[in-house]
Order: C-alpha cells, then structure tokens, then sequence
C-alpha cells in the first residue's frame, strides 16, 4: 500500500534584500542598502563604505538606494494585529477580508475559519483589477463627460460653468482666450468649419474654482497634453485644446544628480524660446518656511506651480524649476535646510551650487527673530562663490562668449514675522545698511553679494500679503546695471560645470545632541591632538591621562616623545624605562664624566644593569633603537615630558665646577659671624677696637645687626658703618706706609682725636697677609664662576627651558628679579625660584640617579620621574 504523500509546505517570498558581499556584515542577515551597477551586488552601508573607498576609480561606481517596494505588493498583516517578520510578498487575496496575505500569515490568520473564508491567488486578483482598471479606462475615454460645478454655499458667485453645447456648433477657427485672475492660465478652443446653418454659441468659461475642476477632470481622465478630440452631433468634426500654465520640473536630485541631459531638453521644459533674455531667481530657507508658497503667489499669481504640502513631509527633495513667460524668470526652488536629509552636507553643497548660477537670490524666513543658521549659510555661500565657484563661472563664460559680470548675485532677505517688529530702519539708516551691521557685528562674510536688500513684514493674521516683497523682487529683476540677462542656455551650462567640478561622494557628519567635550578633560596630546577620555579635574585624584579609546600617538622630531624599553624585561612582562645618561649609577660624578669623554653615554636598566653604551667599540657601534623596545606615548601638557634628549653630561661638568667655585668662595666669603668676627680680631693689630666691643657705628651711632658689615679705620682703629668710613688716605704713622687705607670721615679731615704713632710695620703684617689672601681666593671664585655664567645655556639639556623664555615662577607665578634668580627643576624643566625648589629627589629618567633640586609639584607626583 503507498504511503500518501505529506502535502508540500508552500513556500513564502520575503522582500528584504540581504547583502551580497558579506564582507564588513555585522551578522549573515544584514540588510542591503545599495545596488552598486558595476559591482553588480546588493551591499550593506558597511561593505559599500569599505569597497568603494579602496580605489579612486571605485568612487565613480553608479550606485543606487534599495527602495522598499510597495507596500500594495506585500503581505497586510498588519490589519490583523500582528506583524508579517519577513515582510514577504502577498500570496493570497481573502475575499471575506478584503486584503492580502502570504502563506505564513494566511494559515496563522485563518487557522479556525479556512472553510468559511474564499481565497484567491494574489496574481488572480492583480489579473482582475488590472482587467476591471482597463475596462473603466477604456469607457471613460468613449464618453468624457465634464460635469459642472455646484455653488458652495448660498450666495456663492464663484460659480464656474464648463459647458459644452451638443446642438451648436463654432464657427471656422473660432478662438476664446480667457486671462485667469492668476497670471498666465490660458484656454482656447478652435473648431473647425460646420455645415449647420444654425446660430452658434460659445462655452461659458468663467475664471475660477472651474478652472482646477476642468484641469483635475481632463487629467484623471489621462490626458496629460489635455486635448480633446470628439465629433459634435451635427456634421463636420470639431477640435477643443485647452493649455495649461508653466508646470515645475525636477532639475537636480538629492543625489546631486543632474536630471536634464542637454540644453535643447532644458529648453524644451521650460517651455521659452532658445533666444530669451532671462534671469535666475532662486530661493533658499529652512524647511517649512513657505519658500514654494512664496514663488507661487510672487511670480505665478497663486498657481501650485511648485509643489506645496500640509505635511510634515518635505514636498521638495532636490532642486525644481519653472518659467515665468511675464518676468521673463527662470524660478529655481530649493531644498530646505535644517529637514532631515540622509547627507547634510551633500545637501548644502548642492544649494551652493545653484545659488552661485543665480542672479537673484532670495532667503525666506519666517523667524520672530534672524536666527545664526542663516548668517552661517549665507556667509558660507559667500566664501565658496569667491574661493571655489568664481573661476569655473568665468570658465564656463568664456566658453559660451559671453560677458559675465564679476560681481556675485543679489541678495534679498524676506523675513516675516506674526508677533515681533521687523528690522526697522535706524538714525536715518535704511535696513539694508542695519542688515549689513549684523553680518559684520557677527563677523559674518558677504563680500561676494552685490547687493544685500531687506523686506520685512508682519503678518499677525494670515494670509500673507506679498506685494512689497513682489515689488522688490521684479525692481531687482528688472535691474541690468550689475547682472544683465542671458540666454537659458548659460545658466544650464554653469550649472552643469559646477556639478560636474564639485561633486562625488562626502562623508555625512551626524551632530550629537551630547558631546563628549563639555564634560570630558579638556587635555590633549600635545604630539597627535588626541583628547584625554577622563571626565574633567580628574587630576585631582591623580588620575592619568589617557587617550581615547586607547588611540596611539605619533611620534614628533620636536617633541620626542618616544621612549627605550629594556627589551629583556619587556619579554618578562616588566616595563623598565632606559633613559641616556652620562654615567652608571654606581659611578660617582668625576668618574662618570670620565667614563662618558671614553664611552659615551650609557642605557641602564634599574634590573639588568648597563644594556648599551654608545662608544664602547673602537667601530661597529649598534644603534641604540637595536638594543631596546622603542614605544610613542603621548605627550600631556603639565605632564612628564619623556624626551629622550635628557643628555646632561655638559650640565654635569657646569655643576662641577660650580661646586668647586663654591667650595672655594666660602674661604673668602664671612664664615658664621662669630667665628669670622674672632679671626678677624686674632690678625687685627693692637691699637683696633675688638668686633665684640663694637655694638654701634662710632660716627653714625647705627646699631650694627647680623647682615651688617664692620669696618675699622685704620688710623684711630674704631668700628665704622660702610657709609661711614668710605674715604681712603695714607697712614704711615700706623705702619700702612705707601698704601692708601679706610679711613673714617674725620680721620680723613684731620678732626680725629690724637693717637699714638707707631714705629714699626710688624703691628700690621697679619693684617696685610689676611686681606691678600681673602681677594686672590675670592677673585679665584669669580674665575671659576665666569666659564659656568657662559656656558649655562649651551650645557642646557633640551628639556630645559631657556632661561630667555622664562618670566616667572612656574609654581608661584612671580617675576624673578636679581634677588630672586632662576633655577631649573630637574624633572619637569622650568623654571623655578629657590622657595618653590626647597628640597631634592632622584630623577632617573632624567638620567639623575642622586638627588637634585625639584619643584614643589614635581616632589609631590608618585613613581619614577
């Protein structure tokens, strides 16, 4: 016995598309969002990004968006309270539900009930309406009946009557124009000659609501040239045509895409003559300002020629033009900024682009207030006409031969308002002048603007009464002195060049409505410019900075910032920083010097000892990145600053020797002031007064302190201030013979009191040996002294700032004055006064294994320096 077949499941259609390249997918069901022609595949955003950014070539490719299909096609889940996953196609047309399902959601939705609901293939049932469609087609187009309008109300005399007579006839070439109350509408009717002898009478056409009847009417009957041919009752064939105003046309998409292939199409759309004289008035705005509103009543006298919408949809994606036969205008209407868009940027470049092709340039807002967005884009329009736009027009002029003027188009700002005043004019200055203060107070640029205008106007009710800005308008359209008007063609042939120049792919800059920058670290690398992703004053909590998202730096000749790692510890999973150095530090100072005049400078590890010194080898020396690790950190401001220029070995000689200076200047120098004042009176002769018997100046009286300097007269031998015993005179009767000696004032007049001469010179030898001992130790001091003052700033380590470039204390922020010298931290590099510089501390990685002098901040940072 055969076993019965299982019934095949049917098989359901989904519409996604998945992307073909799989190659920066997130995951196997991600979504294309892109059919690239010359890839020939369906692609995500990601592997559209990646593929097309690999060649230049490759950001030619012709790529269009996947468009979702309609949703008439797919399954109407929806209307049962649950959601089709797949969003598949439909299957399955229910006659009892009147809507379509695929299988999947047929057997779910009809699981009791399949018997009591009727279904047909969803083909079926497109088959069906197709027929039923052309068969209501085909006899609306045998008996097109145009009905007449009812009044609106009681009382209504708007009344528009399109009636026409099926037992009369026209005359031979009989015409009727009828000029509509909005401009340019037009209708004729023409009929050709008839036999009937009877009277003729002629339609009643009255200009109105009738009019957008007829049109509607003639159209849902699709008759888009709206013609009508038919045979009226009598004999002999009649004629009606009825023309329509100008209609807008899509001239450049959001894609930048140009849609008009040559001038001729243009031309022809535009419906004027190849020879017309025109001008280009275009409009710019925030999206729902009313700029399609505003073109229609200003120069197509309330027709929709321009799309308009109550939406919350824009009704104007990409540019759209139009041609006003009475102004003799080409009408370009734009995209508004600030709507959503799926590029910005692209966005905006497009609309400069057509305001650089523009003669007439009109910003439309309907702001209380001027708002900066259209400072800023008006400023940029201004800046990309003069930078980029200036030569590709005069290009495109030179090659049509024609003249092109050298100033930028007019700019008019219509701005109305429902509560606030508009810009009034101010000290006798018109508006214009106080518009042109705005852009300059805000240091906006609009120097490429030939003119700027302003038209305000309040409307506390609408609707909004156009006719000074439509004065405005045609004075300036009318205007040849600065822009004159030129063949349809040029504008066409500027455009194209522009769009041909600047176009191509730009990356989309999404704003965050939450920057990081307002509450992280404000420090940035000072080698790469990579921000610090701490939250700010974190280095209070002597927290680190750290680059965002671990970013590397780069390494910067100027800065340095590169760093030797002992390699051997770098593999133990140790990070030992090596640093050049004059010495070991095990070495002390005149060694070392030595040791580095032989073999140069020394790497050393604080656990593996000396790993490399530069001249240890007669030749054949490696280089010093060979031996290491070598790794780019950043470099933060107030930061350890790890240059590798820490070379000190001529720092260290100069430290030397002020060493040795110093060591012998303290001979000279008064030793503690007691042990200085006993020497002094162990060599002083007999007749001198001691320094311990000396409280008071004997001229002055001045009380003598610690700082202050005793001096002895060396004729009456009694202590004296400086002031006191400046003068200098021989005294040979106290045994300073050729010799000129400090006196006090009244010795040197001859007014002191009588003293005992003396016979010999004994008495004052110590005293002679003394002071000739003093100045050749202390001139000696200054010798010394003198080579360390010059070469300070040649033997200056590269991380020293130069002593020229500080002003002032880089801790307490003071001048440094004679009285408060310069010194140098050894960590950080600057300078620093001698009470911001107290104590001292080992700086190895700055090549100091002993303690040297460090600033405050830097004695307070934890680890190694």
């Amino acid at each position: 016995m055969m076993r019965p077949q299982p019934k095949r499941r049917q098989k359901c259609r989904t519409s996604r598309q998945y992307c073909q390249e799989k190659l920066c997918c997130p995951d196997i069901t991600t979504e294309a969002a892109y059919f690239c022609t010359d890839c020939k595949s369906a692609q995500c955003q990601n592997c559209e990004r990646d593929i097309h950014s690999r060649k230049v070539s490759f950001e030619y490719h012709d790529r269009r968006t996947i468009e979702p299909p309609p949703s008439s096609l797919l399954c109407q889940a929806k209307y049962l309270n649950f959601e089709c996953k797949d969003r598949n196609f439909a299957d399955v047309w229910c006659e009892n539900c009147q809507f379509s399902l695929c299988f999947d959601c047929y057997a779910i939705a009809h699981k009791n009930r399949k018997q009591q609901h009727i279904n047909i293939s969803f083909a079926h049932y497109q088959k069906r309406e197709r027929e039923q469609k052309a068969a209501e087609e085909a006899s609306a187009a045998t008996q097109l009946t145009i009905k007449p309008t009812s009044p609106l109300g009681v009382g209504d005399d708007t009344l528009t009557f399109c009636s026409f007579p099926q037992a009369q006839s026209f005359s031979p070439q009989e015409t009727l124009t009828v000029d509509s109350d909005f401009g340019s509408a037009r209708m004729s009717m023409t009929s050709a000659h008839s036999n009937c002898s009877s009277g003729h009478s002629m339609p009643d056409l009255c200009p109105g609501a009738g009019m957008d009847l007829l049109t509607s009417q003639l159209a849902e009957a699709g008759m888009d040239d709206i013609s009508i041919y038919g045979d009226p009752p009598c004999s002999g064939s009649g004629t009606q045509s009825v023309s329509l105003g100008p209609q807008s046309f899509l001239l450049v998409d959001d894609r930048e895409e140009l849609q008009v292939t040559n001038e001729e199409t243009f031309i022809e759309k535009l419906g004027c003559s190849k020879d017309a004289q025109v001008k280009v008035v275009s409009i710019f705005g925030n999206t729902g300002d009313g700029k399609s509103f505003t073109m229609n009543h200003t120069l197509f006298g309330g027709q929709e020629v321009f799309q308009t919408s109550t939406s919350q949809h824009s009704c104007t994606v990409g540019v759209w033009a139009a041609f006003d036969s009475e102004t003799n205008v080409i009408a370009i209407d734009t995209e508004g900024l600030l709507g959503s868009s799926a590029n910005d940027n692209k966005r905006t470049r497009l609309l400069l682009k057509v305001l650089a092709t523009s003669d007439v340039v009109v910003f439309r807002t309907r702001a209380e207030r001027l708002h900066k967005d259209m400072f800023v884009f008006l400023s940029n329009a201004s800046k990309a006409y003069k930078k980029h736009f200036t030569e590709e027009l005069r290009a495109a002029s030179q090659r049509y031969k024609i003249k092109e003027s050298n100033l930028g188009p007019m700019l008019i700002v219509f701005q109305e308002t429902n509560h606030t005043d508009p810009i009034q004019s101010e000290s006798n200055r018109r508006t214009d002048a106080v518009l042109r203060d705005m852009f300059a107070k805000n240091k906006f640029e609009v120097e490429a603007f030939s003119e700027i205008c302003y038209v305000g106007i309040r409307t506390p009710q609408p609707p909004t009464d156009f006719t000074s800005f439509r004065n405005v308008l045609l004075t300036k359209i009318q205007d040849h002195s600065i822009r004159a008007a030129r063949n349809p063609a040029v504008m066409f042939h500027s455009l194209k060049r522009l769009n041909d120049k600047f176009s191509g792919n730009m990356e989309a800059v999404q704003l965050d409505t939450f920057p990081e920058e307002y509450f992280t670290c404000t420090c940035a690398c000072q080698a790469c410019g990579n921000r610090c992703r701490h939250t700010m004053n974190h280095d209070v909590e002597r927290e680190p900075h750290e680059a965002v998202e671990g970013r590397p730096c780069k390494y910067e000749a100027q800065y340095g910032n590169k760093v030797y790692l002992c390699k051997k510890c770098s593999l133990a999973g140790r990070k030992n920083i090596v640093v050049p150095k004059t010495s070991e530090s095990s070495d002390n100072t005149w060694v070392g010097l030595t040791k580095y005049l032989v073999s140069g400078y020394v790497l050393e590890c604080p656990t593996c000892g000396v790993i490399y010194r530069s001249r240890q080898h007669w030749y054949g020396n490696p280089d010093p990145e060979s031996m290491v690790q070598v790794e780019v950190r950043h470099l933060w401001p107030q930061g350890n600053q790890l240059l590798q220029g820490t070379h000190n070995a001529a720092r260290k000689v100069i430290d030397g020797f002020s060493y040795v200076a110093d060591t012998i200047s303290s001979v000279s120098a008064k030793p503690a002031k007691f042990l200085g004042e006993w020497t002094a009176d162990q060599i002083a002769p007999e007749y001198w007064v001691p320094n311990s018997q000396i409280i008071m100046c004997k001229g002055c009286e001045m009380v003598f302190t610690t700082n202050e300097q005793k001096h002895h007269c060396r004729a009456c031998g009694h202590g004296f201030c400086d002031e006191c015993s400046s003068k200098k005179r021989r005294v040979p009767e106290r045994g300073w013979k050729d010799e000129l000696c400090r006196v006090c004032d009244k010795c040197y007049a001859g007014t002191g009191s009588d003293y005992e001469a003396l016979e010999a010179q004994e008495a004052v030898t110590a005293r002679k040996v003394g002071e000739v001992f003093s100045s050749t130790f202390g001139a000696l001091a200054s010798v010394l002294d003198y080579p360390k003052t010059i070469l300070k700033d040649s033997a200056r380590p590269e991380y020293w700032v130069p002593d020229d470039q500080i002003k002032m204390c880089s801790v307490c922020e003071q001048e440094f004055t004679l009285k408060r010298p310069i010194h140098h931290c050894r960590a950080c590099g600057h300078g620093v006064c001698d009470e911001c510089s107290p104590n001292k501390r080992v700086v190895p990685l700055r090549g100091w294994d002993y303690p040297v002098r460090v600033c405050t901040k830097c004695e307070k940072k934890t680890g190694n320096m």
